[in-house]
């Protein structure tokens, strides 16, 4: 009896602190959530990739902090005068540790497409006949792996709209992605709460590219 009952304190003691890491966890990448919202310039963006650095480098098994990470990387890239390429191969590699952490994540194989994207973007003329297949087989595997991620549609759509224009074809494949994309935006709103620590972030992108559709 004794044993027993040593053994189920000891099991709701375990449980306890699983439960308050975890929620140290939570708290601590919603607070980065909310910084990287704010963020204005590049210190800031260099500010934030430090802090999840920091909270991956505090739990091992988690792969959240180091997406989030890329995901500014890549973000600042785009946003900031900056030394592009060495933010987005940090993005790199900061996204190859993630996927060793999860392997087969649809958002973690989306984000790197994504990374190429914005690779391709420095310099369309010599990086997109070798960068841009390997960002849609990217995208199309993303969406493989999880068909209601609507990050996974939105970026492929960019490209296809990216590509119509080089091409001087029609926005219409693009468009019918984004509209996609929208509809997976609508039910993923429907299960975030304030506690929300997967990635939600896109919508935006999707809105803005809906302006080029009939």
């Amino acid at each position: 009896m004794k044993k027993y009952i040593l053994t189920t304190l000891l099991s709701l003691m375990w449980i306890t602190l699983a439960l308050a890491s975890s929620s140290a966890f939570e708290e601590a990448i919603l607070k980065q959530l909310d910084a990287k919202n704010k963020i204005q310039s590049s210190e800031d963006a260099q500010t934030v990739i430090n802090s999840f650095m920091r909270i991956a480098g505090a739990n091992e098994t988690e792969w959240l902090p180091l997406y989030y990470a890329a995901l500014t990387q890549t973000e600042a890239a785009f946003r900031f005068d900056v030394n592009k390429d060495q933010f987005l191969d940090q993005a790199l590699e900061t996204t190859k540790k993630a996927a060793l952490i999860s392997p087969g994540n649809s958002e973690i194989t989306a984000m790197h497409g994504y990374i190429l994207m914005a690779k391709i973007s420095i310099d369309p003329a010599s990086r997109g006949q070798s960068l841009s297949p390997q960002a849609m087989e990217l995208f199309g595997k993303a969406i493989a792996l999880d068909r209601s991620n609507p990050r996974a549609v939105n970026l492929m759509a960019q490209m296809e709209l990216g590509m119509s224009r080089f091409f001087g074809s029609g926005p219409d494949k693009a468009c019918g992605m984004a509209r996609m994309s929208m509809e997976l935006y609508q039910k993923e709103a429907d299960k975030v709460t304030e506690a929300y620590i997967l990635p939600t972030w896109g919508k935006n992108q999707m809105v803005e590219l809906m302006k080029n559709c009939n």
